[in-house]
């Protein structure tokens, strides 16, 4: 069993916050092996029928475990969860509670109370990058193509079949029961689409028409993929000026693996790995921030754009970040840090206080570089999560 220290320990230190916290992600994520890895665990897996019955009488079966920390895998699966959960919340303090879901919370039709201020809530992502370790391999490469999720990850073998299965028990699990949607064939090309085109900008009329439904089902449909995680919608930032983009949603893939797939990629070329790097980058923002609607893109009709830009509303600083793949210090040209530059000027000159980071894989300590009167901050994803929660 591996123990993955950075969620055991946000784990930790929300239970000392609420008793309960819902740990929610996509299906296969790890969600069942995290809460089984943790010291003095009692586990109730809500899919077995006998446990269900156990929990019929919610208040007995809380007394039973005062004192106790205590897993709910698949808690949707009871007829009424959010009654349980706010009965713990409410009375029995006493008892830690970890609840295991697909989606958000409120995405489905039985819980009717959303616990607003009586529950934390855990995002878990796809594998962290300093995870690879723990997982006994950490070459990028294989990272990318096979993704992150722990069992497509320890294949040795590109596992076709696995991610395939894995759309079928997704439609079949996570969407039938729980969302109304008519048509399996348009959802799931609609799905298979914004994974092929992750992490570009986002326009409902170009995928109506392939998908064959209308211009507000594609709508709908982008909903519920957010909400099961499957994609992940990254909002313009703009304080509505005429020059900047103001409406255009950028949409990115929840996975590297599950979108080499959708490309029909097996082996990776140089110019692939770009923008899997960007969706790593992306990763590792949302798994320590827990924040996804705090992070942006930038860009201007002239086509000037900020991979992710994150603002600050304590200081009202907005730290800019590009993400480029490989940039050790002494190989960067004067061609590669005026391209970065120019961007990123262009930014300030809309929003001038706050930090530039450059972000890549092979830089072991931070350096900076300037261009004319602008400084940028070279760093690995550590040091970017490092400066970014100190603040």
């Amino acid at each position: 069993m591996i123990k993955r220290a950075f969620w055991i320990s946000l784990i930790e230190k929300y239970w000392q916050q609420k008793n309960i916290i819902w740990l929610m992600g996509v299906r296969r994520i790890g969600k069942t092996s995290l809460c089984q890895s943790l010291d003095r665990i009692e586990y109730f897996d809500c899919e077995r029928p006998r446990i269900r019955q156990l929990l019929v009488d919610p208040e007995g079966f809380l007394a039973a475990q005062k004192g106790n920390h205590i897993v709910l895998d698949e808690i949707h699966r009871l007829d009424n969860p959010s009654e349980l959960l706010k009965l713990a919340a409410d009375h029995y303090k006493e008892v830690k509670i970890i609840a295991t879901g697909s989606s958000t919370l409120g995405a489905s039709a039985k819980f009717k109370d959303t616990l607003t201020g009586r529950k934390k809530e855990i995002w878990l992502s796809p594998m962290l990058l300093d995870e690879g370790t723990d997982f006994g391999n950490v070459d990028l490469m294989h990272r990318f193509l096979f993704g992150g999720l722990p069992p497509f990850f320890a294949n040795s073998v590109v596992p076709e079949d696995a991610f395939k299965e894995w759309i079928d028990a997704y439609w079949a699990k996570d969407i039938q029961d729980r969302f109304s949607v008519g048509k399996r064939y348009s959802f799931q090309k609609f799905a298979e689409l914004l994974l092929a085109y992750s992490g570009g900008l986002f326009e409902a009329t170009k995928f109506a028409a392939p998908c064959e439904v209308t211009r507000q089902t594609i709508a709908n449909y982008l909903a519920i993929l957010e909400e099961t995680f499957i994609v992940h919608i990254i909002r313009p930032y703009s304080s509505h000026k005429p020059n900047e983009i103001l409406m255009a949603p950028k949409v990115y893939g929840f996975d590297t693996g599950f979108i080499c797939h959708a490309k029909g990629w097996q082996q990776l070329r140089q110019e692939d790995v770009g923008l899997l790097w960007e969706h790593c980058v992306l990763n590792e923002l949302q798994a320590h921030l827990q924040q996804k609607d705090m992070i942006h893109y930038w860009r201007n009709k002239q086509g000037n754009e900020v991979d992710f830009v994150i603002p600050h509303t304590k200081n009202k600083y907005v730290t800019a970040i590009e993400c480029k793949y490989a940039m050790i210090e002494k190989n960067i040209g004067n061609g590669a840090i005026n391209a970065i530059g120019k961007n990123i000027q262009t930014f300030r000159t809309y929003y001038p206080q706050g930090k530039n980071f450059v972000v890549a894989h092979d830089i072991s300590h931070a350096f900076e570089r300037s261009y004319k009167d602008i400084s940028l901050t070279f760093v690995n994803v550590q040091d970017l999560i490092k400066y970014l929660q100190s603040i």
